[in-house]
């Protein structure tokens, strides 16, 4: 999630409002890697339930339009999964960590779409390092 997130960043974690609310694109999410015990991953919501995913020559599209963000600092090098259109379940989260060339996301088998009830929570806050403190 670098530049976002880095290495050793300790964060307060939103357990609660997703109980009433639905995870909105951009959020930064918490969900356990399915092969790993204990091992979470951080990563930013692309795609919403029902929508249809495609990276095609470095961009993400939604629906056949191309997403506007700023997110990703570099131009994405490999599509994964997304090379073809991915569509979203009812319940299904399309992923992708903000070091995009760097990062095990929704564009690999081994993380896919992460459904509604695998997520953990929404990264909020920031509590160390101290100089980096604040609302991510």
């Amino acid at each position: 999630m670098y530049d976002t997130l880095r290495d050793g960043d300790n964060l307060i974690v939103d357990k609660i409002s997703y109980r009433f609310t639905s995870p909105k694109r951009y959020d930064i999410i918490v969900f356990p890697f399915q092969y790993q015990e204990d091992t979470y991953y951080i990563k930013r919501i692309i795609g919403l339930p029902g929508e249809t995913v495609q990276i095609y020559d470095g961009n993400i599209y939604i629906n056949g339009s191309r997403l506007d963000e700023d997110y990703g600092y570099e131009k994405i090098r490999n599509a994964g999964l997304a090379s073809e259109p991915v569509t979203l379940g009812e319940d299904e989260y399309f992923v992708l960590g903000d070091n995009r060339n760097n990062s095990s996301d929704s564009r690999e088998p081994s993380v896919g779409n992460v459904t509604r009830d695998q997520i953990i929570g929404r990264a909020v806050f920031r509590i160390w390092p101290l100089n980096r403190l604040g609302l991510i």
